[in-house]
């Protein structure tokens, strides 16, 4: 289900408006559509006009980190020679569908976002990196925006194999070289040597669209919505208690109630998705953004929020999540290697009763041990996540290792793909 939360109704340039929706449409869009209601990609000849307005749109990257749009734009731009941009489509969170949906009922404001990212930093090769079977869609909108000259750089699309880290920016531009879908080490960062040796930009599929707009309606328009501090819309995934899915545009600063429905209904909720962390008891103060979550040790991440139902174990959830993280290690490092397996075999002990006296005392001292010290940020987004597990939900660790478990139905709630290891077995 597609919503949007917060908008509004002012008008504005080709009848967008100022509110909500602001990506999403209501249904899914081809090109005539999309150049009656926007008009053709603006900024043609002008390649630094877009960073300078991304810059002063305060534009974070909703991939996750965050980091501001126009610093790696800039970085990149000012580089020499060959240039590379990717838009990255890799949705590897198994919670997250933001990105999948945006696809498929906006794909031309992503590739608006490609051609004028493209253009900003000058380079000479583009590229849409997407789970296998992703593309249909997409490729039919290039097919259109090439019969009609919409594009000055061709676009190649890629295949990501459905693994957790694939859509991890070095690990985008191994695959694109060649190599595996793994992270590799840094730095060099990629936007100072990436595929094939040159720099490269590797944004976000929502975070192109998103200065597709910036391009079209200026850094006042999409500040009228989110905070000072972090401005605009995202896009969520939510699941509510109640259950099923929701795909919902949002701005900035909502409050996480009116994203995940009535607080008295959950035990307890998640924000960030599997590197994310769990919050007790909801707090109907709380709002989507960082300078909210942060002092609970949260982020908003990409977008993946959970209301997990009062009947539910969230000792069983986590050690369920936590043994599939573990299994899609890269198995680089020994916090990897050894480390997340042995947390997450010791957790699913945790799940049932009667563990072991010093297995919760286990699971805290290892991911002492674990956190900052991996090839990339695996080890720490799972630590956080398993972290927040043993506070959020000591009681109900306390109860287990009574021989007891408070839940009245084993049926699983937070999603996991299908076919991929989930168990220490599995792990190598």
């Amino acid at each position: 289900m597609i919503a949007a939360v917060n908008g509004s109704a002012s008008a504005w340039p080709n009848g967008m408006p100022g509110g909500l929706p602001r990506l999403l449409p209501p249904r899914p869009e081809g090109l005539r559509g999309h150049l009656a209601r926007f008009g053709p990609v603006p900024y043609l000849g002008r390649p630094g006009a877009l960073i300078a307005d991304v810059q002063a749109a305060g534009l974070t990257g909703r991939g996750g980190a965050a980091f501001p749009a126009h610093r790696k734009l800039a970085v990149v731009a000012s580089a020499r020679g060959p240039k590379v941009v990717v838009a990255n489509g890799a949705e590897s969170e198994p919670a997250s569908r933001k990105d999948e949906t945006l696809l498929h009922v906006a794909p031309n404001l992503v590739l608006d976002g490609l051609q004028l990212a493209a253009e900003a930093v000058g380079a000479s090769q583009a590229y849409l990196y997407l789970h296998q079977g992703a593309g249909s869609g997409i490729r039919q909108a290039l097919d259109e925006r090439a019969a009609s000259r919409q594009d000055w750089l061709e676009v190649t699309i890629a295949d990501t194999p459905p693994r957790f880290l694939a859509g991890q920016e070095s690990a985008v531009v191994n695959r694109l070289g060649g190599g595996p879908a793994i992270p590799v080490f840094t730095p060099p960062r990629v936007t100072e040597r990436g595929l094939g040796g040159r720099p490269t930009l590797v944004q976000n599929v929502e975070t192109l669209a998103h200065l597709a707009l910036i391009a079209r309606y200026g850094p006042r328009w999409f500040r009228a919505l989110g905070t000072q501090e972090e401005p605009g819309s995202m896009i969520t995934t939510c699941y509510p208690a109640s259950g099923g899915c929701r795909v919902i545009e949002t701005a900035i600063g909502t409050p996480l109630a009116a994203l995940l429905g009535p607080a008295e209904e959950a035990q307890a909720w998640l924000v960030g998705g599997y590197h994310g962390s769990w919050l007790p008891a909801p707090d109907t103060g709380l709002t989507l953004d960082n300078s909210s979550l942060r002092g609970l040790g949260a982020a908003v991440g990409a977008g993946v929020l959970a209301a997990l139902p009062a009947d539910r174990c969230g000792v069983a959830e986590t050690a369920r999540v936590v043994s599939y993280l573990a299994a899609e290690s890269a198995g680089q490092c020994g916090p990897c290697l050894n480390g997340l397996p042995r947390i997450a075999a010791t957790l699913a002990e945790l799940a049932g009763l009667w563990p072991r006296r010093n297995a919760r005392g286990d699971v805290e001292r290892w991911a002492g041990l674990v956190n900052r010290r991996g090839a990339c940020s695996h080890p720490d987004g799972t630590v956080r996540f398993v972290r927040s597990a043993l506070r959020v939900f000591e009681p109900e660790f306390r109860l287990h290792e009574r021989g007891h478990c408070s839940a009245a139905s084993r049926r699983p709630f937070l999603p996991l793909p299908n076919g991929i290891p989930t168990s220490e077995d599995d792990w190598a």
